[in-house]
């Protein structure tokens, strides 16, 4: 298991002592709620430990696109940065914004599952962003989320994976920051303006 902190991008520090086998979700995040400082973002994937902290430009994309969902959707159904546990060895999740189902409810540990999940997004920071476009995608398509969105602010593009299938998503959609982002045949049922999404 590595600890990855995005200030030293590449740096991996061991954390030893304990083999993965040995952990579960629940004990890493406990762990962490003592020791990670404040102000990070925190996502366990495949038993790596990755923490961000969250910049301007980051923030601006998710409260854009939280803005935009409460157009439709309560705020009870939109989480951001709430641990959901996926598919795969070890992936606890902390997305930047989590739509779920009308009907989901909290379950043990006050915890939403993937099942309840219709829509994620996700907004690249530069030393996890990897995380996003490969294992985080990949669980998400085996957790069967109907629409997957990364807001890539280096590349100035959206890419919108659906159509979840054998563990991975059949379809992607990329779009321009400044080009609307049509998600009106989609479970989201929205068109999203990226006329606002800064780049890096």
């Amino acid at each position: 298991m590595t600890v990855v902190d995005d200030r030293i991008t590449d740096d991996r520090i061991e954390m030893a002592e304990h083999r993965d086998s040995e952990h579960t979700l629940d004990t890493l995040f406990e762990w962490l709620e003592k020791t990670a400082p404040d102000g990070y973002r925190i996502d366990i994937v495949e038993g790596d430990i990755f923490m961000t902290p969250q910049r301007s430009i980051h923030w601006d994309i998710i409260a854009d696109i939280f803005e935009q969902l409460r157009t439709k959707f309560p705020r009870k159904r939109i989480l951001s940065d709430v641990r959901i546990d996926y598919p795969g060895h070890l992936n606890g999740f902390c997305s930047d914004i989590t739509l779920v189902s009308e009907a989901s409810v909290e379950h043990g540990a006050r915890r939403f599952v993937h099942n309840d999940v219709e829509f994620v997004a996700e907004v690249i920071s530069k030393g996890t962003g990897h995380n996003d476009y490969l294992p985080k995608r990949i669980a998400y398509a085996k957790a069967e989320i109907p629409v997957y969105l990364i807001a890539d602010p280096y590349q100035g593009r959206c890419h919108v994976y659906t159509q979840p299938k054998k563990g991975d998503y059949v379809s992607e959609l990329r779009v321009t920051f400044g080009d609307e982002l049509d998600l009106t045949d989609t479970v989201v049922g929205l068109v999203f303006s990226t006329e606002e999404f800064p780049r890096e």
